[in-house]
């Protein structure tokens, strides 16, 4: 898919909170999972989301348009940053708390997991919060450039084992550009999907 990313949209708190009338696909992970460069990956583009060595960048709901296609990506706050403040992370939790369950356009989270680490506690608990919403997951390992093969295997057979599902995450590097394409493939399968359901 060769797409356009558009940043449309900047979130800071629920009382923002105008989204488009559209499909969307939100992507979280921990502060360091390599989001804003995922982002970039996907469009093509090394600048458009900003990167840091810092974890903790994102602090806002980042909407991105996606053309051809009229959908959106949103990219929540990054979490697990111990260095913030305890006010801040409970912000960042009650603004994508408010996303994720009060979103009638949200057609799937793309939850991103480090490849270099067993499952992480606050990972399951993301997966397992998306479950009780009964929100559609799409895991996906990132950083597999840093990972040989039988490291990643094992650790894609544990969150299958943990997601309950017979395939394996999906595995992308955002600087080799391994599986993005496929990534593509599969958030384009979860917006057709809508526009399947929503026809007469």
């Amino acid at each position: 898919m060769r797409a356009t990313l558009t940043l449309e949209s900047t979130i800071y708190t629920p009382r923002q909170m105008q989204l488009p009338d559209a499909p969307q696909l939100a992507l979280a992970g921990r502060s360091n999972v390599g989001k804003s460069s995922l982002i970039n990956a996907l469009a093509g583009r090394r600048t458009l989301a900003k990167t840091s060595s810092t974890p903790g960048k994102t602090r806002s709901i980042n909407l991105y348009r996606v053309t051809p296609g009229d959908f959106y990506l949103a990219d929540l706050p990054g979490y697990g940053y111990a260095r913030a403040s305890h006010a801040d992370r409970d912000a960042w939790a009650r603004l994508i708390h408010a996303y994720l369950t009060d979103n009638p356009h949200l057609r799937a989270l793309v939850v991103l997991l480090d490849s270099r680490l067993a499952p992480q506690q606050l990972d399951m608990d993301l997966v397992a919060y998306a479950q009780e919403h009964h929100i559609p997951l799409l895991p996906v390992l990132t950083k597999v450039d840093k990972t040989s093969l039988k490291e990643r295997a094992q650790v894609a057979r544990r969150w299958a084992d943990i997601l309950g599902t017979p395939e394996p995450p999906l595995a992308v590097s955002s600087r080799t550009g391994l599986g993005i394409a496929h990534l593509w493939r599969s958030i384009e399968r979860f917006v057709l999907a809508t526009i399947d359901e929503s026809a007469p």
